[in-house]
């Protein structure tokens, strides 16, 4: 979306903070032996005292106000009364909502509880990535530049990206134009951040997977060749500087 007056910057500063908001206090909640379905429905609660609505939910139909990942699970995942979550367990939760004719989107991966399994380590380099890579956009430089830096970063960190996982525009709907901000360099894309636009960037960073494939249910991503996926994003707004992080307050980086 391009920012062409005041009030369409508050309605995105106002959607930001409700879908921050909602992923931050929902992890907050997240606790051992709780279903995935009642986080959903917590964070169903905290969208609907905003005054949001789930945009997943309104535009795609998911069977649920957010996406929560567990474990193998990439992305998408649906929430269940019958998946409970365990100590240990690799948890992303994805919020997307509208609010006032503005959409805004944000994720984070998290351990729960104790970390038994060594997740950590991919956790702190998937939210590390995308806070160096979010430090160098600006208006005029190249997604290819960006997807260069997160893909090396991971790779230094001995992980991979997903490749067709990637970040969006965002303001209007859900996803729009540009609807491909890639976590690698594809070095034929000249495609530029432009300022005064509101983009959701993505980090999509894998043991062993560099595709995501869907499962039988039709929504649930998982890597095409195993291992564990973690997710972090932020809704920017992008300027002739660093860029303003309209979802700062979901604490993904605390």
């Amino acid at each position: 979306m391009s920012i062409t007056k005041e009030s369409e910057l508050t309605g995105m500063k106002e959607v930001s903070e409700a879908v921050a908001n909602t992923l931050r206090l929902m992890r907050k909640y997240a606790q051992i032996g709780m279903s995935t379905k009642e986080l959903d429905e917590y964070g169903g609660s905290v969208l609907k005292s905003f005054g949001a609505v789930s945009a997943p939910n309104k535009t795609y139909d998911f069977p649920g106000y957010t996406c929560i990942s567990v474990n193998e699970e990439a992305a998408h995942g649906i929430p269940s009364q019958y998946k409970i979550l365990k100590e240990g367990d690799l948890v992303n939760i994805d919020v997307s909502a509208e609010l006032n004719g503005f959409w805004s989107d944000n994720g984070g991966s998290f351990v729960l509880g104790r970390d038994l399994y060594k997740h950590q380590p991919l956790v702190d380099a998937s939210r590390n990535i995308l806070k160096t890579a979010i430090g160098q956009i600006k208006g005029g430089v190249k997604f290819a530049d960006i997807g260069h830096i997160i893909e090396s970063e991971a790779r230094k960190s001995g992980y991979k990206v997903i490749k067709n996982l990637a970040g969006h525009g965002v303001g209007r709907s859900l996803h729009e134009d540009p609807e491909n901000i890639l976590n690698y360099r594809v070095r034929t894309n000249r495609e530029r951040f432009k300022k005064n636009t509101t983009v959701a960037i993505e980090t999509f960073i894998s043991t062993k997977s560099t595709v995501a494939v869907q499962l039988e249910d039709g929504w649930t991503l998982v890597g095409n060749k195993g291992g564990f996926v973690t997710q972090h994003e932020h809704t920017i707004l992008v300027t002739d500087n660093t860029p303003v992080i309209l979802t700062e307050s979901n604490g993904i980086w605390e």
